[in-house]
């Protein structure tokens, strides 16, 4: 299906939801609503991303269908803070920007033109960043780690903190996944937004017992086989070690940071966090390899920013703990 043909049948889709009366969905099947899960089963790397992709095409039309809901019955400033969560989604159609940004406008202008205040409105919108008066254009900070001893800069999470007024809240990460495959956690580190889930799913033939002593997010998995996982949501930020209480050598990282301006560093130490505002921040660092966050102010400007990142290597080694917080006990043959 050509690129233009999608486009004019999504606009199509569109228009006909917008122009359908409120009552409508009452002769037919309800409108499923805003948390309708999706029983879409993830035993691969494709399985997983077909999931993703579903789950965006659902978030999409979630924010058309529910804004136009609250259109007909009148509430106009939850209208347009569904609408303009929308339009802030990285790389949305352009097809629908173009039928959804004027009736985002209308909808703010009718709504009085302030953001709403009441509890539903700030739930509505609590997946993005309300602009304030005078917002410009968000832009790039990129940068290089150095350092990290033997393991290098890779892994690596950078995230930015206003330094100069209130950094908003991020909205929880979707479909974050840690692997256990050949006993190890794959990946090893991996940084979410706080209020985010994870899964754990165990892709060996054996057993796994994956856990964490690291306070206040810690957890128990408790043993599960090959083909089956956990789920664990992490609502505080900070470093999450993970651990499993079979194999010793398995060690993991989930670093929760409680802002929207984070990104982590590639093998060479390279990293990229977008969609930062211009402004005066506190920039923070984490690696395994180190026992503090490596911090820096950083001011950003119209036209991005990039940074050096010196971080430290003086966390020493040692067998980890079992679920307990007792010492391993070898002949068990962990």
């Amino acid at each position: 299906m050509s690129q233009s043909l999608t486009r004019m049948r999504l606009g199509g889709a569109l228009l006909f939801l917008l122009v359908t009366p409120a009552g409508a969905a009452d002769s037919g099947k309800a409108w499923p609503g805003e948390e309708m899960p999706l029983p879409i089963a993830v035993r691969s790397p494709a399985d997983l991303a077909l999931k993703a992709v579903a789950e965006r095409q659902y978030l999409i039309f979630n924010l058309i269908a529910s804004g136009k809901l609250a259109w007909d019955r009148g509430d106009f400033a939850t209208a347009a803070s569904k609408w303009e969560a929308l339009l802030r989604l990285p790389g949305i159609d352009a097809e629908v920007e173009k039928v959804i940004r004027p009736l985002a406008v209308e909808a703010r202008s009718r709504a009085g033109g302030h953001v709403p205040t009441t509890t539903a409105a700030v739930k509505s919108d609590e997946s993005a960043e309300t602009p304030g008066p005078g917002a410009t254009e968000k832009v790039t900070v990129s940068g290089t780690v150095a350092g990290g001893g033997a393991l290098g800069p890779g892994g690596t999470v950078v995230w930015l903190k206003r330094a100069d007024g209130k950094t908003p809240r991020p909205a929880p990460a979707r479909n974050k996944v840690m692997n256990q495959s050949n006993k190890t956690f794959e990946p090893r580190v991996l940084p979410v937004t706080v209020g985010s889930k994870v899964d754990f799913r165990n892709q060996d033939e054996i057993f796994h017992n994956v856990f964490s002593l690291s306070r206040p997010n810690q957890f128990d998995a408790g043993l599960y086989k090959g083909g089956q996982g956990y789920q664990k949501s992490f609502n505080s930020p900070g470093p999450v070690q993970i651990l499993c209480n079979i194999h010793s050598s398995m060690i993991g990282y989930v670093v929760v940071v409680d802002t929207p301006y984070y990104g982590q560093a590639d093998a060479s130490g390279a990293f990229q966090i977008r969609g930062v505002p211009p402004g005066e921040y506190l920039l923070e660092a984490w690696h395994e390899s180190a026992t503090n966050t490596t911090k820096s102010k950083v001011t950003v400007g119209s036209d991005g920013s990039r940074v050096s990142v010196k971080i430290g290597a003086d966390k020493r080694s040692s067998t980890p703990p079992n679920k307990y917080g007792k010492p391993r006990q070898g002949q068990l043959d962990y």
